[in-house]
């Protein structure tokens, strides 16, 4: 037990230590069930925020994240990274689906985000792309668990 927790601290510490950070901010689009833009800014070497304003059933969603960066494959360039966040969503209800709908019309929602994906940066173009999977659950308003929030993002970088 205790080889195992100092492997998993070394772990840790080494994920968070090492230097990840290939591009400053990123502005593009997202495709995917919630389709959209996405902004990306890293505050370190390591760490990004995101910001996502997607679409879905005549309504809009804005999401802010906090991401941690990995390196993946011993590059700069491959990255795999996580993080945690939260959303804001305003829907007509009239074209959500069943398990969703509210009859008398819109509704707002207010939850909790989760994200990790892969994204890789061009070195020869100012260019990411990026494949991650985000559920989220809406904690106020239609409460739900959103699992279907997948996405491919292609960045322009700088």
């Amino acid at each position: 037990m205790k080889k195992l927790t100092l492997l998993l601290l070394g772990i840790l510490f080494t994920s968070v230590a090492a230097k990840a950070q290939i591009y400053n901010t990123g502005v593009g689009l997202r495709g995917g069930p919630y389709s959209g833009l996405t902004v990306k800014h890293f505050i370190s070497d390591a760490t990004a925020i995101e910001g996502i304003l997607s679409t879905r059933w005549s309504g809009f969603q804005v999401t802010g994240l906090m991401e941690f960066h990995n390196q993946l494959g011993g590059t700069e360039n491959f990255q795999w990274f996580y993080g945690l966040g939260a959303h804001i969503g305003f829907f007509d209800g009239k074209n959500t689906p069943n398990d969703h709908h509210e009859k008398d019309g819109s509704y707002t929602t207010i939850g909790v985000d989760g994200i990790i994906g892969i994204e890789y940066a061009f070195s020869e173009a100012p260019i990411s792309i990026g494949l991650d999977y985000k559920p989220a659950f809406n904690l106020i308003g239609k409460q739900y668990f959103a699992s279907d929030a997948g996405a491919l993002s292609i960045r322009y970088t700088f």
